[in-house]
């Protein structure tokens, strides 16, 4: 993953161990302060919560300890790899589009970050400036010149 990506997935975790966790304690002990807890609402919404936010940070702990780190400035080179950043043209449209390839993790097609393991991705990777390449996307076929590559 990215540098960038690892950094909003420390954020999150520790959101999670320092805003989250407290708050889930703080509901469930008000919520023991209100009696029987079989038919408490608030007691058993808090234990759910509690559930996910404990599920996910045994998650993200796990993947940020197992993380490689790739510093996308110290990148270069005429072929598209991880990291880079990728201007291209649909062949039918004409329309352009910029993409950064980037984690699983941190991908978000509305920002431009776009999985590593999303078929455009597999698609780009190895080729190089004024290559065409085609992808199998949901909603046909479709075909992508590269325009500008770029290691940001």
């Amino acid at each position: 993953m990215t540098g960038r990506g690892f950094s909003r997935l420390e954020d999150e975790l520790r959101r999670l161990k320092t805003v989250d966790r407290p708050e889930i304690i703080r509901a469930l002990a008000a919520a023991r302060e209100m009696g029987d807890l079989s038919e408490n609402a608030e007691y058993h919404a808090a234990k759910e919560r509690q559930a996910y936010v404990e599920g996910r940070i045994l998650e993200l702990g796990d993947k940020l300890s197992r993380a490689e780190v790739i510093d996308v400035e110290r990148l270069s080179g005429d072929r598209v790899t991880f990291g880079a950043t990728v201007k291209l043209a649909d062949e039918d449209t004409d329309k352009e589009s910029v993409y950064q390839i980037v984690g699983t993790d941190e991908s978000d097609i509305e920002a431009g970050l776009l999985s590593i393991t999303s078929p455009l991705a597999r698609a780009l990777i190895g080729k190089s400036v004024g290559d065409s390449v085609d992808v199998t996307t949901p909603n046909g076929s479709r075909s992508f010149e590269i325009v500008e590559l770029r290691y940001r």
